[in-house]
């Protein structure tokens, strides 16, 4: 059997992608034989500096820019803030791999270091589509389009990014694996809920800001709103557990956590749906706002402010979603991965 190996993103603050790679190698770890590992990558600081003096001097005026990091620009992040995950992970910090031995799984955003890192040594690798807004990883289409090419495997976990890769690259859609993440009702149990609204500024800062200026002259004096931003995850199903009411503020996203993490822990979601919420975004939980509707983002808080009823219909639909995303579902899925690399 193969060593399983995730690359992903040496990120500082808690990343929804990173968590669903932690829990995947997670449970492959937990299985007899078998092994996985998770290298975390980051930018050299000399790169960083060449890239800031370029910018300043404008020595690439007249060029084209370049989208996404080079693979000769990339080194390996030893010390990567995972506590925030609470998931026990085995770390890699080498980039040599063994052909006969490893399976490596890309993020779509580095998939085009597959032909320097991977395709010229023969290593197998499949690429981990976790947001297919993100495939244009660089502007070298060739390069992308080799890395889709030679890969065993794409691996996708909603409908949206199925969509989007049989779109792109048609003729590799036969390679597509779905798997399924897992959210841990346990830790989403309701609390004796507030008059509070919870959302997370996330990359539309400028809409929950306008939305915010909106609402100021007609909230209830006895309603607070709270942005759930720089917190442990702890934190944050704590709020999420007290507030009534989920603003989504979702953009592009291959599959939004947060607001089925906030449907789950018995809030009324009221947002964007980010293009892949629409595989859940029904009603009577969520309820959908055009990107960029302030006006009816508006009307559809304050209407809801007095008239939240959690029905038997809610309440399936919960069920509906705990279901979809159990332990039972990922570790399902995973086994037929895992069964696909072993056989590839």
């Amino acid at each position: 059997m193969k060593n399983i190996i995730f690359i992903v993103s040496g990120e500082k603050k808690p990343a929804g992608g990173n968590k669903i790679v932690y829990q995947f190698s997670n449970y492959i770890n937990s299985i007899k034989n078998l092994s996985s590992s998770v290298i975390h990558l980051k930018k050299k600081k000399s790169s960083k500096y060449l890239s800031s003096i370029n910018k300043i001097l404008f020595i690439k005026k007249n060029k084209k820019p370049e989208i996404g990091w080079k693979f000769q620009n990339i080194a390996i992040e030893k010390n990567p803030n995972i506590e925030w995950a609470n998931i026990k992970i085995k770390q890699r910090n080498s980039l040599i791999f063994n052909k006969k031995e490893d399976h490596v799984i890309l993020p779509e955003i580095y998939a085009h270091f597959a032909p320097e890192m991977l395709i010229k040594n023969k290593i197998p690798y499949s690429i981990f589509v976790q947001n297919g807004y993100s495939i244009m990883s660089t502007n070298d289409v060739k390069k992308i389009n080799l890395a889709y090419k030679n890969s065993k495997f794409i691996i996708s976990y909603s409908k949206d990014i199925n969509e989007c890769i049989s779109i792109l690259f048609k003729k590799y859609a036969k390679k597509l694996i779905s798997v399924v993440p897992q959210i841990d009702y346990k830790k989403l149990i309701p609390n004796k809920k507030k008059n509070l609204i919870t959302y997370m500024p996330r990359k539309l800062i400028r809409h929950s800001e306008l939305l915010l200026f909106f609402l100021k002259n007609y909230l209830p004096k006895n309603w607070n709103i709270k942005a759930l931003d720089n917190m442990t995850e702890k934190e944050v199903f704590c709020n999420l557990k007290n507030s009534k009411i989920f603003l989504s503020f979702s953009e592009l996203e291959g599959l939004g956590m947060p607001p089925i993490e906030a449907a789950l822990s018995g809030n009324k979601v009221i947002g964007y749906t980010g293009e892949a919420g629409n595989e859940n975004w029904k009603n009577p939980i969520f309820t959908k706002i055009n990107n960029g509707d302030i006006k009816s983002f508006l009307k559809k808080i304050l209407k809801n402010l007095n008239n939240i009823k959690f029905n038997k219909k809610m309440k399936k639909q919960r069920i509906f979603l705990l279901k979809k995303y159990s332990q039972k579902n990922q570790e399902k899925s995973l086994l037929k991965l895992i069964r696909k690399i072993h056989h590839a």
